[in-house]
């Protein structure tokens, strides 16, 4: 029988009670997890020396917080109306990231929110590299008494893990083939959780607790959609062309996400601008035997399946445009006749009133994608939550079902650093420290070489800051995946074809696609490890390969408004959107001395307009000390320079 309970303080003392002093907590990544719940179990911990908490999780979200007081002028308005005033910031990662975790209390995370942790001894210290895929395993060894969720419930007195369907029920699993006792599970129902049926939905009777505080009406975590620049642009349209018309799709999240799926949505709906940005990147791509063989640039017709450990904004859009529309069955025998076009008029009803074109193990976006997916999850037909052991990993007993399912699938992600020989880092710096964790990322590279017609696509950009540092290196500490599972690289430059080349062939092909600043280097260290011909002629790539060529080949664009910093939509105003751009260029201009008394000057001495709306929405514009004079100042020379 499912106890019920309605406050924090008495579920915690039952957790409490049933666990016992040594308390070892699983809960859910992600939008999953009951913040309140878990800060009411830490506070309570906190304060007695004769309990023990350790805390077995991953990305735990919290709000952005400023780092100066222009920062804190922009987020703070911004955080309350995207999260609302009283958003339960998660009180272990607070702790955790400034260093302040108590001795009685350990948090261990496999994924964490990037960069978080990057200046955080416990953080770094804590982390859990694991394979999204091993988790469950790897939680099995833990010794886990306890385990939380966050539940959408229905007058029926089922609940559905609807954000989070990846984990809980292989975790629970593995711990049962393990032969230990089943931990103590708790449900906390959030009314705000959209529901999601199918797989989602569990009996009243898989929880041994539900927590339901009706005076709880927390806004969910949002992820702020992010500007995309020229060279996110230009990635996104390079890796569109690699997408087949029948297809799987599998994406990350983020700016290069949202270029990639602008540039499908355009490849469908206007055509012959999709192609007229395409051939000012490079018009000789459209013909090469790459595009033509695993991917295309027509408009879809049959559309393509999602499959992602992560559903995000951007399927949503590609399903609104008519792009992700192939429905799937889990029946072996069906998908065969299906592929070969043998369906009956009944079997593909069947299909199209049973069949799925989105699965995915957890959801995360903003709020409009959040009414989304309360549209979504409440059919039968279009959007299916399911375990992680299912969407990251083929192997298994399914496999011809999952070949026939995932067709020319594309497992599309981002990596922060590439070797020319194939290898990448796409979660830990040199020195070893974690950016954020290897997730799924090994998963997708790995189903991309078992199943037959399936590519990895690492997108990363040739080089980052302003001045241009490169992020394709000779060597790299730290590998996320190792150059012999090498595919493809897509860059802001082009397209690198890895798979089965040469060493030879590789460096050439990388180099191609890597900054014109980088290149002579690259070459030079290539050639002394008899890597590499020294007549290799790279005077191409360094007359072409640079952010001010491309900026011009993009810009007839970027002023017809074909391409916009937000193609997904945006959370910021329009007022905002401006600013965010304006800080961005401070934030450059002052990270050193020199930049910061150029910048003054320069704003001291120019001519500017009055800005008043952006002004304003920075409380700077009845500025009294001068210090806010100075700051309304540079904030009105760094709207002016972005004119």
């Amino acid at each position: 029988m499912t106890q019920q309970f309605t406050s924090y303080d008495d579920m915690v003392a039952q957790v409490i009670e049933t666990c016992g002093p040594d308390i070892r907590l699983a809960t859910i990544l992600g939008l999953g997890k009951p913040n309140r719940l878990i800060n009411a179990l830490y506070d309570t911990v906190k304060d007695r020396s004769d309990l023990s908490l350790t805390i077995f999780t991953a990305l735990s979200l919290n709000p952005p917080e400023p780092a100066s007081d222009l920062e804190s002028r922009f987020l703070t308005p911004f955080v309350e109306r995207l999260y609302g005033k009283d958003f339960p910031r998660l009180k272990y990662a607070d702790d955790m990231k400034a260093g302040k975790l108590p001795g009685n209390i350990h948090v261990e995370e496999f994924y964490t929110q990037p960069g978080s942790y990057v200046k955080s001894a416990q953080g770094q210290q804590n982390y859990n590299s694991l394979n999204y895929t091993e988790v469950a395993d790897a939680l099995s060894t833990k010794g886990i008494n306890v385990v939380f969720q966050r539940v959408s419930a229905n007058d029926s007195g089922e609940y559905s893990l609807s954000s989070n369907t990846d984990l809980t029920q292989d975790v629970l699993d593995r711990i049962q083939q393990a032969g230990q006792p089943r931990p103590f599970c708790v449900g906390e129902v959030d009314h705000n959780l959209p529901w999601v049926g199918g797989k989602a939905v569990m009996p009243s009777q898989f929880f041994d607790a539900i927590v339901n505080v009706t005076s709880t009406n927390d806004q969910l975590f949002a992820l702020p959609r992010q500007p995309v620049s020229d060279s996110d642009f230009a990635i996104g349209f390079y890796a569109s062309l690699l997408v087949k018309d029948g297809g799987t799709l599998q994406v990350g999240i983020g700016a290069l996400a949202d270029a990639l799926c602008y540039a499908l949505v355009l490849r469908h709906t206007d055509n012959a601008l999709y192609r007229k940005i395409i051939n000012a990147l490079n018009p000789d791509v459209l013909a090469s035997d790459l595009v033509r063989e695993y991917g295309g640039y027509e408009p879809f017709e049959t559309g393509v399946y999602g499959c992602s450990e992560m559903v995000n904004e951007g399927f949503r859009v590609l399903v609104e445009q008519g792009i992700m529309k192939r429905r799937v069955v889990d029946d072996l025998a069906l998908m065969r006749k299906l592929n070969a076009g043998q369906l009956s008029a009944a079997e593909q009803e069947t299909v199209e009133s049973e069949g799925k074109y989105l699965r995915g193990g957890f959801y995360l976006g903003s709020p409009e994608f959040y009414q989304w997916i309360e549209e979504q999850g409440a059919q039968p037909n279009t959007l299916e939550m399911d375990r992680i052991g299912r969407i990251n990993s083929v192997t298994g007993p399914d496999y011809e079902l999952e070949v026939e399912q995932r067709r020319h699938a594309r497992f599309m992600n981002i990596c922060m650093m590439a070797t020319p020989l194939g290898g990448a880092a796409s979660e830990t710096l040199p020195d070893g420290r974690v950016v954020s964790g290897v997730g799924g990322q090994y998963n997708f590279v790995s189903m991309a070489a078992d199943l037959p017609e399936a590519r990895s696509v690492l997108m990363l950009h040739a080089a980052r800051g302003d001045k241009q540092e490169s992020n394709v290196r000779w060597n790299l500490s730290n590998l996320t995946i190792p150059r012999h599972l090498r595919d493809i690289y897509v860059t802001e430059y082009g397209i690198a074809d890895l798979r089965f080349a040469s060493d030879e062939e590789c460096i050439q092909r990388m180099l191609s696609v890597s900054a014109s600043g980088s290149v002579t280097s690259l070459k030079e260290q290539a050639v002394a490890a008899g890597k590499l011909k020294a007549s290799f002629d790279i005077s191409t790539i360094k007359q072409k390969n640079s952010p001010e060529i491309l900026g011009k080949r993009l810009a007839e664009f970027r002023r017809n408004g074909s391409l916009i910093d937000y193609p997904l939509g945006s959370d910021f105003t329009p007022v905002e959107q401006k600013l965010v751009t304006a800080l961005q260029i401070l934030r450059r201009s002052t990270s050193t001395t020199a930049g910061k008394l150029q910048l003054i000057y320069r704003a001291l001495t120019t001519q500017l307009p009055d800005y008043e709306e952006e002004v304003s929405r920075m409380s700077l514009s009845e500025a009294t000390s001068l210090k806010e004079k100075l700051t309304a100042r540079l904030l009105r020379y760094a709207l002016f320079s972005i004119e």
